[in-house]
């Protein structure tokens, strides 16, 4: 059996190797782990005693350029390495996984599509609810009609101490994408950022951590209309998160509700009330397993421990297939914009249309 050759891309102390993308490949008979990069050197040789990469490099270049691998697990949690490392990967024809956010801007993000489009490279990006069992069976439940029309979905971040913008960038991706996953394309957006109740202006304007870019604020309130008719909403306000948190998204239909905690296979929950739970409802809720409805769940695995090697099998069945995975470059791309929309809506004051015609941040512009 010919193995893929991974190599992984790692950055200790600037992002690191995100949440555990380097740990799946060895348990994978047909992947082999060529060799691991860290500009970091005791980062490095931690790395590669975790993953068993047969070599260690300081520069992740020399390390394509050399190595050749099939597949890159692109580790780093920091979007501002992301662009680069992606180019990089491209230039050598290496498929990837990658950590999301999936960048900065959406200049980034076409730049990079472009180049993996050029050589039909696969992208996989680590938005693991994508991947979760119960997702298949929550969008079944909607074409079906068991929730009736789908009037709204709404969602909030983690809300903790990087809560408001900080919590949309490197949270709400998940639950964007999951907006997207359900509803699809969306075509209006609406938002507001504040600080300490007053509407940001420039002079909140900071750097963002992670390399994130311009941010600003400690609550956002952000709309969106999607084609379909539906309406979404995600709100995060600094430490208003509780515990455990509110993460994940609410699917309200005409005739009940669905409730799924963002991540893999995660808890799901139906409830069939037109009043959405509200007082003197009678209606139980009843748990969505990854196999349905009220059934026993026998996955072990869940979070990131069941999502990357979830993720990681897609993405080499993907290239076998000559197929799409389940969270492309292209899915991500569309998380991002609906970051970069809330934020050019704040800062024009007002509604705005998607798909974006900018490509840049528009916190830069404050």
């Amino acid at each position: 059996m010919k193995k893929h050759r991974v190599a992984i891309i790692g950055s200790t102390g600037r992002g690191d190797y995100g949440h555990g993308l380097d740990a799946v490949w060895q348990t994978f008979a047909d992947c082999e782990v060529v060799a691991v990069a860290d500009h970091d050197e005791p980062g490095r040789q931690k790395a590669q005693e975790r993953t068993g990469a047969a070599r260690m490099y300081a520069d992740y270049r020399q390390m394509l350029e050399r190595e050749q691998p099939t597949i890159v697990a692109v580790c780093p949690r920091w979007v501002d390495q992301h662009r680069d490392m992606v180019l990089a990967c491209a230039e050598q024809g290496c498929h990837m996984y990658l950590e999301k956010p999936l960048c900065r801007t959406l200049g980034e993000a076409d730049e990079m599509i472009r180049a993996c489009e050029m050589r039909h490279l696969k992208v996989a990006v680590a938005h693991i609810s994508r991947w979760s069992p119960q997702l298949s069976i929550i969008r079944r439940l909607i074409l079906d009609g068991q929730i009736g029309d789908v009037l709204e979905i709404r969602a909030r971040g983690k809300e903790d101490s990087r809560g408001g913008p900080e919590d949309l960038w490197v949270l709400g991706t998940h639950v964007l994408d999951l907006m997207r996953a359900i509803a699809g394309d969306p075509e209006l957006c609406f938002a507001t950022l504040t600080q300490a109740g007053r509407p940001v202006t420039r002079e909140h304007v900071r750097e963002g951590n992670e390399g994130l870019g311009p941010l600003a604020g400690d609550r956002v309130d952000a709309m969106y209309r999607f084609r379909g008719g539906v309406t979404g909403y995600f709100s995060s306000k600094k430490a208003a998160g509780g515990n455990p948190n509110r993460f994940g998204l609410r699917i309200l239909g005409t005739k009940g509700i669905i409730e799924h905690t963002s991540g893999y296979a995660n808890p799901a929950y139906l409830m069939m009330d037109a009043r959405w739970g509200a007082a003197g409802g009678s209606e139980p809720w009843q748990v969505i397993s990854t196999q349905g409805i009220g059934r026993p769940e026998i996955i072990t695995a869940t979070g990131y421990e069941g999502g990357n090697p979830a993720a990681a099998r897609d993405l080499i069945d993907c290239i076998q297939q000559d197929r799409q995975p389940k969270c492309s470059i292209t899915e991500a791309r569309g998380a991002i914009e609906m970051v970069l929309a809330a934020f050019e809506s704040h800062v024009t004051g007002g509604p705005i249309a998607m798909p974006l015609k900018i490509s840049d941040n528009a916190l830069a512009r404050l």
